[in-house]
């Protein structure tokens, strides 16, 4: 198919893609939130969900969805959509973006997402570790509206965007790995002769950006959260954090990377999926003007 005759995305349909995307995968969500929030000894994935079952029940496995809901309609709707509406800009007027190019636009797109994207980290990593607190300590956020005004109101404004510094890389480097390297890939294949643009492709892109991307964050992913989560003062600042996490030695910067690699791969996998078919039935060509 041509570039002239080739649907394009909207700029809103990469957050639609992430939102439905993050009802499918938000259990492997909180099951990583709580190994790399668990501080007593090692324990196994399969332990930590059958204590979560038992204790609370298998819906509990979807706490703070309505956050994770919050967090993929703001940080991915505009990473996302800051990374197509300039790559659309740049090849409307015939150029196209080199690889390095489109690294620095993922990067540049990923971190204003994750600023806009930060109280929503916030509230979804609170909500899903409550039910490893003890009845006392629990925050006990109704829903994801309900943690921000709670946040704002006992804590104040600033805390709302707690970890937003390590959130907002860790962002970026996400973003690289996950749209530039799948528009790469594509590309690859889509070039090689053997592939179609189809779902078979779409997925095989998918996955690759997907191992991209989480050998890239996980370090950060570990800080973000801790910070996230962490009391008021408990860390002077990001060098601090570091140093804790760095004091239980090397791989506490990975803790949690086989949850995180296979939250991600279906993450990554089904928000292109979807993107891809909201693009193919509900996109645009390039000649018409793109509309809401």
């Amino acid at each position: 198919m041509s570039e002239k005759n080739k649907k394009l995305s909207r700029w809103y349909f990469g957050g639609l893609s992430s939102a439905g995307a993050a009802c499918v995968t938000h259990p492997l969500d909180l099951l990583k939130v709580h190994l790399q929030t668990h501080q007593e000894g090692r324990i196994s994935v399969i332990r930590l969900t059958t204590t979560i079952v038992q204790k609370q029940g298998i819906l509990a496995l979807y706490n703070g969805l309505s956050a994770s809901l919050l967090r993929q309609l703001t940080y991915s709707t505009m990473r996302f959509g800051a990374y197509e509406v300039g790559k659309q800009t740049f090849e409307k007027s015939g150029y196209h973006l080199l690889f390095y190019q489109k690294l620095l636009l993922a990067g540049v797109s990923g971190a204003v997402g994750g600023v806009l994207g930060t109280p929503g980290d916030v509230i979804n990593v609170r909500m899903q570790n409550d039910i490893k607190l003890s009845p006392e300590l629990r925050r006990n956020y109704k829903h994801a509206l309900d943690g921000v005004v709670c946040v704002i109101k006992q804590e104040g404004l600033y805390n709302l965007f707690s970890g937003c510094s390590t959130a907002t890389l860790r962002a970026a480097l996400m973003t690289i790995g996950q749209l530039s390297f799948y528009d790469q890939v594509k590309i690859i294949l889509l070039q090689s002769g053997y592939f179609k643009d189809n779902p078979v492709t779409h997925i095989i892109s998918s996955v690759f950006a997907g191992a991209v991307a989480t050998t890239l964050t996980q370090p950060l992913d570990v800080l973000k959260t801790r910070a996230m989560n962490a009391k008021p003062g408990e860390f002077k600042n990001l060098v601090d954090l570091f140093l804790y996490t760095a004091r239980l030695g090397p791989l506490a910067f990975f803790k949690g990377y086989v949850p995180a690699f296979v939250r991600l791969a279906p993450q990554t996998i089904l928000t292109f999926v979807f993107l891809e078919q909201l693009r193919c039935n509900f996109g645009f060509y390039p000649s018409e003007v793109q509309v809401l």
